[in-house]
């Protein structure tokens, strides 16, 4: 799953042609729009605003799991949005009181020795989403069974392929708006005109044949707030 649609370099580059992009990780913090509200020059889209959700992950991920003390959060650092992301992720993590450990991934070769690093100090992990992840992810999901540490995403493919629980922005809906964005520049109103808008629907995906192999009951009050359980 990509965690930015475009990036500020493409859209210095291509200026000259409207961008519209449907699902950007953090546009502002990214350097993608001077400001959701006035994003300027040709660019314009639908936010994920991921980061501004790290927390509320932390808190679900908290809720199925109180015994939590130390949480890992594992990033690709090469990846600017995944590093905004984990900053978030450690300031509400430090917030509860918790403990934080950032295994650190910059290629595929890192992920099994990061997991090895997490031995005996983490109690669950907390996955940013980027390319890296996105294409590793049964890796990811078979070392963290293997380490017996439930999980949290931001994007439902994650749980579909076995992951814990993912909490996120609906995603084919923000394609479906990106949609009439392109619709009103062609009709002739400038990108810059239109406001960066941010998600209105959510999704909260709990695998329970996961949560069932790590021995975790999952609140029935949660159960009842999921999107969709896995079975």
């Amino acid at each position: 799953m990509c965690s930015d649609c475009a990036n500020a370099a493409g859209s210095r580059v291509t200026l000259s042609r409207p961008i519209v992009f449907a699902a950007a990780g953090d546009p502002v913090g990214a350097g993608l729009v001077a400001s959701l509200g006035r994003p300027g020059d040709n660019v314009t889209g639908l936010s994920l605003q991921g980061t501004d959700l790290a927390g509320k992950r932390v808190e679900i991920l908290r809720e199925i799991v109180p015994s939590i003390r130390r949480l890992a959060i594992m990033a690709n650092v090469g990846n600017p949005y995944a590093v905004l992301e984990m900053a978030e992720v450690q300031a509400a993590v430090r917030t509860l009181g918790l403990e934080v450990t950032t295994p650190e991934i910059r290629r595929p070769a890192d992920i099994a020795s990061a997991f090895e690093a997490l031995k005996g100090r983490a109690d669950a992990l907390y996955v940013v989403a980027d390319p890296l992840v996105f294409t590793n992810r049964a890796q990811i999901h078979t070392l963290a069974m293997g380490a017996r540490l439930p999980t949290m995403y931001g994007f439902r493919e994650y749980v579909d392929g076995g992951g814990f629980i993912s909490y996120g922005a609906d995603v084919p809906d923000l394609f479906r708006r990106a949609a009439d964005y392109v619709d009103k520049i062609l009709r002739g109103t400038k990108p810059a005109g239109i406001p960066v808008e941010q998600p209105t629907k959510f999704d909260l995906v709990i695998n329970l044949t996961t949560s069932k192999a790590l021995g975790i009951e999952v609140p029935a009050t949660l159960l009842a707030r999921a999107d969709e359980v896995i079975e």
